[in-house]
């Protein structure tokens, strides 16, 4: 049985030109994650059980995002489970640092392990990706370029 397109993780890397402590900075420390990721996360810990919630409003739709983490190696990798208050659907979204050498990237890895509403445009593969690929590849790059060294 060949698997839909959704069941396929979707992976993003990117290349920073900074130090894992920094990087691990920008995607584990509160005020740093408000400077790329989302400006309303109103606590985060990256320990594992901790929990947040947050509203993000999208056009006429709110989405409640839901976090939990499940993972947290500092300095390597944290995981979180990840679901909406208002609908079925849930992931779990892994940032993981690699430290080879010269080169320093991020991976971020997301896995669904139960479908969203295949009829809300946000939770298309394609708007999934690019959601990713912006956080990833732009909003954070952009971010440790302007603000840590």
């Amino acid at each position: 049985m060949i698997k839909q397109s959704r069941d396929i993780p979707i992976i993003v890397e990117q290349e920073y030109p900074v130090p894992v402590k920094v990087l691990w900075k920008a995607i584990t420390n509160l005020e740093h994650k408000k400077g790329w990721f989302f400006e309303n996360i109103p606590a985060f810990e990256p320990e594992v059980g901790f929990h947040t919630s947050f509203a993000v409003q999208l056009e006429e739709r709110t989405f409640n995002h839901l976090w939990r983490i499940e993972k947290a190696i500092p300095f390597k990798k944290i995981t979180y489970h990840w679901s909406y208050l208002e609908c079925k659907g849930e992931a779990f979204v892994t940032f993981e640092l690699l430290d080879e050498g010269e080169k320093r990237s991020l991976r971020l890895t997301n896995i669904v392990i139960e479908a969203f509403p295949d009829d809300i445009p946000e939770f298309t593969r394609e708007s999934t990706e690019n959601g990713w690929d912006y956080f990833i590849k732009q909003s954070l790059k952009k971010y440790l370029e302007n603000n840590l060294h």
